[in-house]
């Protein structure tokens, strides 16, 4: 964006937003708000404020100096996998009344009394309160941090003080310059046990923590921002600086510092050190008032912004004011909630709602062609772009929010000259999306310790089932012919050079491929991986219809003849060839439900459907060990298309249990693992109320009731609100009609 532009932008956005109509709501509502108490010191599981652009982590006293990130902005170190940069941290604030620093102080309920931090969901604000009573010196503390949904370079911390004395007190407003972590692994050529050996000998580990914190900092450590130039100005209190991502992008950052109204304060003092660029400022302040520093913030980095506007926008921030910008940073996340999905008779479940729909939404862009990290904007999984952002993501957000599912899209069609180019590598032809995706560039930087999963190649129909399904619920032909169409036939392709022909059976096979269930890294006919092959040549077929382009002929014919294992004497469908012996245990048992999944939806009789997930949970039983979360998921959507209400209400209370790390609903991969922000099991969730609970599917008929609506047992009623399909807007309802059964309404909107 060029200079002078982004400013502008900025002004035009927060008038758009002051202006907005949207009805206030009550802050109260306990399905929003997620509270820490002094008992959460010693099991506190960060969470994060972010707008989609960037984030912060979060931290007990809402002071300290926070890890943060910004999308797809990713180190490039030699040797090692992509991973994102940690960004120079930004939401700190220090605070020194005469005994000691507010952020060196101990965390203690002594220390720090009448402790409560609250996360709402809501307005997307972190506040945090206390008594900071140390060294014969007490102060009330209020922090409040916000990154703006309304003008997305910004974000704004602001830390209120009521001394319980009087005399001159010191404040710090730094910029934090991150050094590089070590130790860094070559883990682009390390295997796994070479991996393990390595952690290890660095005095690390990779064993589940018995307290619930990420625990897999070894392996998805920050990348590096490089600082190549700072500046203060101690009169006009701002700080900026620029960086780049080490074999990376360039950044820029820059702070404006608010003071009280009518304090003036007794000195300035701008300190510049390799750790940090602050400014340190002494003030008297006087018993029983209340003072108000406001940090604002804004950056930028190649791509998204200007470096020269950074220090601009901060300033005209600090003009504005910290009232106006956090008003008009929750109208418009009051704007994203008219889009909801509401739940009666099931207050956790409802939480639980609320906040993966808050990481989903924290972590979505529009007008973008960014897909979101496996782990939001943080670095686990280091950033990388997964099936989970096509397959899981994508469907979540498609109803509720269209132009935040987009970008997911559109990241495919920006990235088909690396999927090009890794068909080559691996000789077939067409595109080959690659297992891990590189967020800014599409190259594959999948780690060498799971070079195995290049033959999970499922992920190149899931691309294409997602293309299909933003087509089929928008029906904008154009982005389909001129954006989709080029995604579908070279995934098409890629199909008709990878499968094997069978004469003997007169079908087609698919060989060497990973299963989803991943201890299976080179089977024959993994049947998830067959069907939806199927339905992505079928896909390819419709899409040239419409497009006016030539389908190539073999697209039907191997889609027709597609084999997929099948038992008859069981009537149900095995896993994979059934030449291979199903006898691993792995974390989910079976993939079997897998077929059952809505994006999939593989057309199975109500019987061989029931067999499907009898054996599924049988072998969760026998062959199952601490099965990821994903899992849950899928046998609530199963025993939804069975009609099992009470099987379906089952699975999504036991969703609840042990993924969600206090205080703040992160969700983890399973129970044990906390490796945790992971948005494939929040969408996920969302997944199961959206597609599973209303029996909904997209399909060429258009968002059709396909299965059976269900409640479970204790449940009166579910509202998906603001559902966006094909230019209208409904409200569609699951409730119980006279007769106890559930039945679905849908309300069209103005």
């Amino acid at each position: 964006m060029k200079p002078g532009r982004l400013l502008a932008r900025f002004f035009q956005v927060a008038l758009l937003v002051a202006a907005s109509t949207v009805p206030a709501f009550a802050a109260t509502d306990p399905s929003f708000q997620f509270t820490a108490t002094a008992k959460d010191f010693g099991s506190y599981f960060p969470s994060y404020l972010a707008n989609g652009y960037f984030s912060t982590m979060t931290s007990p006293r809402g002071t300290e100096p926070n890890a943060a990130y910004m999308v797809a902005f990713m180190d490039y170190k030699p040797g090692d996998i992509s991973r994102p940069a940690a960004i120079p941290g930004w939401s700190e604030i220090d605070y020194n009344p005469g005994g000691g620093w507010l952020n060196r102080t101990r965390l203690d309920a002594g220390i720090f009394q009448n402790y409560a931090q609250t996360l709402d969901m809501h307005d997307a604000t972190l506040t945090t309160r206390y008594r900071f009573a140390y060294a014969n010196k007490a102060s009330d503390i209020e922090v409040t941090t916000f990154v703006s949904q309304a003008a997305a370079h910004l974000a704004v911390t602001r830390i209120a003080i009521t001394p319980q004395f009087d005399g001159p007190v010191q404040l710090s407003f730094p910029i934090r310059l991150w050094s590089e972590h070590l130790p860094r692994f070559p883990i682009a050529s390390m295997g796994g046990e070479e991996m393990i050996a390595s952690v290890i000998a660095s005095g690390q580990n990779l064993d589940n923590k018995p307290v619930p914190t990420p625990d897999r900092a070894p392996v998805w450590y920050p990348g590096y921002t490089r600082v190549l130039a700072t500046h203060g100005d101690a009169k006009a209190l701002t700080l900026q600086l620029k960086g780049r991502a080490q074999q990376g992008l360039g950044m820029a950052e820059a702070a404006a510092i608010g003071l009280p109204e009518g304090l003036a304060p007794d000195d300035v003092k701008l300190e510049q050190t390799p750790a940090k660029l602050s400014l340190q400022i002494t003030v008297t302040l006087h018993k029983g008032q209340r003072y108000v520093f406001t940090k604002y913030l804004a950056l930028s980095r190649d791509g998204w912004g200007s470096d020269q506007e950074v220090l601009a926008l901060a300033t005209a921030a600090r003009t504005t004011g910290f009232d106006r910008l956090l008003a008009d940073h929750q109208a418009a996340w009051h704007a994203l909630w008219q889009s909801d999905i509401v739940i009666d008779g099931n207050p956790a479940v409802q939480k639980a709602v609320h906040s993966d729909l808050y990481y989903l939404l924290s972590n979505s862009t529009v007008g973008t062609a960014w897909p979101m990290g496996a782990c939001a904007l943080t670095p686990n999984y280091a950033g990388h772009a997964f099936w989970d952002s096509d397959s899981w993501v994508f469907p979540a957000l498609l109803l509720l929010h269209p132009e935040r599912a987009k970008p997911i899209v559109m990241f495919r069609d920006r990235t088909t000259e690396p999927a090009r180019a890794r068909a080559r590598q691996y000789g077939v032809a067409g595109t080959m999306y690659p297992w891990e995706a590189d967020p800014q560039t599409g190259v594959d930087v999948t780690p060498h310790f799971a070079y195995e999963v290049y033959r999970e190649v499922h992920v190149n129909a899931d691309v294409a089932i997602a293309q299909w399904q933003y087509y089929l619920a928008t029906g904008d032909k154009a982005w389909l012919k001129t954006r989709a169409w080029p995604v579908l036939q070279g995934i098409a392709t890629f199909w008709t050079s990878r499968v094997t022909y069978d004469k003997a059976h007169d079908r087609y096979e698919i060989h060497h491929v990973t299963s989803p269930d991943e201890a299976y890294n080179d089977v024959p006919n993994d049947s998830f991986t067959n069907a939806a092959a199927r339905k992505a040549l079928e896909i390819a077929v419709k899409a040239a219809r419409i497009v006016g382009a030539k389908a190539d002929p073999r697209w039907s014919e191997i889609a027709t003849k597609m084999y997929i294992p099948f038992d008859e004497a069981g009537q149900r469908h095995l896993d994979f060839d059934k030449s291979v012996p199903h006898d691993k245990i792995t974390w989910m048992g079976s993939s079997l439900v897998w077929l059952m999944y809505p994006n999939l939806d593989l057309p199975m009789s109500p019987q061989v459907r029931r067999n499907d997930f009898q054996f599924q949970l049988q072998e969760l039983k026998s062959h199952g060990d601490d099965p990821n979360e994903m899992m849950m998921v899928m046998l609530a959507v199963g025993a939804a298309e069975l009609g099992d209400a009470k099987a379906a209400g089952a699975w999504i209370d036991r969703n609840l249990v042990g993924f969600l790390k206090a205080p703040f609903n992160v969700r983890t991969e399973t129970a044990a693992n906390n490796a945790g922000y992971i948005l494939a099991t929040s969408a996920g969730f969302v997944q199961s109320m959206l597609y599973g609970l209303t029996g909904l599917r997209i399909d060429d008929d258009g968002l059709s009731a396909k299965y059976a609506p269900v409640l479970p047992p204790g449940w009166s009623g579910l509202t998906l609100k603001g559902v966006h399909f094909r230019g209208q807007r409904y409200d569609i309802h699951v409730e119980r009609g006279a007769d106890g059964k559930a039945r679905l309404v849908r309300k069209a909107l103005p």
